[in-house]
Order: C-alpha cells, then structure tokens, then sequence
C-alpha cells in the first residue's frame, strides 16, 4: 500500500495489485465530501439516520460523516461493511485529522481502533459499527436513510456492482433512502433503474469527475 498526494492536499491510498486509489487523485478530501456528506447525506434532510457505507476504507467518509453530526446536532447511527481492513497505523499516517480538523484528532483515530461487530459510540452523536464481512454474501440487517456506495470501480470488483446486489440495498432503504456513488457509468445506472430506484446523473466534484449518480427510492415505495 502507497500513500500518494492528490490535487487538494489530502492524501489517499493507492494498491498496486488492483492498480487502484482509495479517493480521486484529483482531490480526495474534494470528492468525499461532494459525493456523500453533499449528496447525500446533506440531501436525505433527516436529522436521525441510519446509513450503510460500502467500504469503509481510510475511513474518511465515516469521519467527515460524524464531523457533520457534531457541526449539526443530528445522531448518526453508521454501519460499515470492509472485508480488507486498513490496519490502524495505516490510517493514522493519512495525518488526515492535521489536514482537516485537528481538534477532533481523537475521534478518527477512534474509528479504526474501535472494535469490530458491536456498535461503538464514538461521540454522543456518532455510533459506528464495522463489519469485517464480504457484502456478497452477508445480509445487510435493518433498514438505512443514506447508502455510500464507495466500492472499488466496478472494473476491480465486478461482484459488488451486480444487479442483485443493488436490489439487496433497495430492500434495506427506507422510503426516500438515498444512494450515491462516484461512478456514472451507463451500465451501473441502467442496473440502478431496473431495481426501480430514480437515478439523476449530477456534477461531480469540482476538477474531479464530470458526473456522479445519486439513486433514490420512491417515499411509497414498497419491498419488491
């Protein structure tokens, strides 16, 4: 594993053997926070959620995740599906709580020393619970507001881009639940549509890529 700079001055993670990054090169700290803290989780306008993070990763977006809940008051009840764990020394070399938020450098580090399989409170308005589980062949128990869907490109990890994998998500989303991810490609919209969720196509983050989706199910919504 190699940590490499990227164009906002947060760093991210890069693995030779698939030959991918954790975050856009282009600016990770910039992606993160357009993708999920803007899209989705600003949109879903709840101030109780319950949201699933597919690749907890660096565990950037679970801190800028509970950075929001502290800045807002909401609680954020946080479950995080990793099946590669980053060790936690790792992370910590990131130095992402200097670039961001130095005041709350206890907080991220508590997020990958907490234990795994048990909900942890880490702030009173934050409560994570990791699974070091393969989503493929986990089932996702209760229901959700908010998905990240932050998996490595469909092109590197082909299983967790399947059809039936985002009808398993759909199952778990609550009316309105909303579902975002960095990858706009065709196929993986046509997929999201032919589960029955409304997919907009929309800016991505600035400098970054050129579109993004977001993937909504309907208020009525019924389990399908």
């Amino acid at each position: 594993m190699v940590i490499e700079p990227t164009a906002d001055g947060v760093p991210t993670l890069y693995r030779p053997d698939l030959d991918e990054h954790y975050h856009s090169t282009k600016g990770a700290l910039t992606e993160a926070r357009h993708v999920y803290i803007d899209m989705a989780l600003r949109a879903r306008r709840k101030s109780e959620i319950n949201l699933l993070e597919v690749g907890f990763g660096t565990g950037l977006n679970a801190w800028l995740t509970l950075l929001e809940a502290q800045q807002t008051g909401w609680h954020i009840r946080y479950t995080a599906f990793e099946l590669y764990p980053l060790a936690p020394e790792l992370a910590a070399q990131l130095d992402y709580p200097d670039r961001i938020d130095p005041s709350m450098a206890p907080t991220f580090a508590r997020l990958h020393r907490c234990e795994w399989e048990r909900p942890v409170e880490i702030t009173p308005n934050f409560t994570l619970l990791k699974r070091h589980a393969d989503l493929t062949c986990t089932p996702v128990e209760g229901l959700y507001d908010v998905v990240y869907f932050d998996a490595f490109a469909p092109e590197k990890q082909p299983e967790l881009w399947s059809e039936a994998l985002f009808r398993h998500l759909y199952d778990h989303l609550t009316p309105g639940g909303i579902l975002t991810t960095y990858c706009a490609k065709g196929e993986i919209r046509r997929r999201l549509q032919a589960i029955g969720f409304t997919v907009e196509r929309l800016p991505g983050p600035p400098h970054g890529k050129r579109e993004i989706l977001r993937a909504s199910k309907a208020a009525e919504a019924t389990r399908r």
